[in-house]
């Protein structure tokens, strides 16, 4: 499903976006204790912001940073909920970069239970079809850690082309680390 052109982005985040197997809904506190238990050392390793152990303060210093980005019309943040077992399955986040309001970064992750099953293949092109609509962006990008094949196909499933490689600051781990970079611009609309 596609977000409607020229919703806010409260609503948006009101709208029911989903998949056959997958439903996004905005993250609210009540969130904090599931992502304290899905976010895994293994988990942990791939992303640059989401450190383990990742405790409940993190849990809710993240839901409140993100809710407040997205009341001000700069980001669009989702949980992602696996529909058969009601659970929590993964995070999915379109955020406006701050130097360039028409282009925006895509952070996006499943709890390991959920990985091998295409949910994240299945639910990004929502999230970005969203970004597009609601934010009005003309650009998104993603970025993983070079040896992160798994979210490379995400990438690619997506339409992201690859645009070069760059060193991205990972506060988890308090260090630098080689990324390759991809994005996706905006279907130019036809009369």
């Amino acid at each position: 499903m596609k977000a409607e052109k020229g919703n806010s982005v409260s609503d948006a985040l009101r709208q029911k976006l989903e998949t056959p197997r997958l439903f996004l809904r905005p993250m609210t506190i009540n969130d904090a204790e599931a992502f304290t238990k899905i976010i895994t050392p293994e988990i942990s390793r791939w992303l640059a912001n989401w450190p383990f152990p990742f405790t409940h303060e993190l849990a809710v210093e993240r839901i409140e940073s993100s809710l407040e980005l997205a009341a001000f019309g700069d980001a669009l943040p989702f949980v992602v909920i696996e529909k058969v077992s009601g659970n929590l399955a993964g995070w999915a986040m379109i955020k406006r970069d701050v130097h360039d309001r028409q282009k925006a970064s895509f952070s996006y992750w499943m709890g390991e239970h959920y990985h091998g099953k295409g949910y994240m293949k299945e639910i990004a092109p929502v999230v970005l079809n969203a970004g597009f609509d609601v934010l009005g962006l003309d650009i998104i990008e993603a970025g993983a850690q070079l040896e992160n094949t798994a979210s490379f196909a995400v990438m690619k499933a997506c339409g992201m082309e690859y645009i070069g490689e760059e060193m991205v600051y990972a506060a988890a781990r308090k260090r630098e680390e080689p990324c390759a970079c991809y994005q996706v611009k905006k279907a130019k609309e036809t009369i």
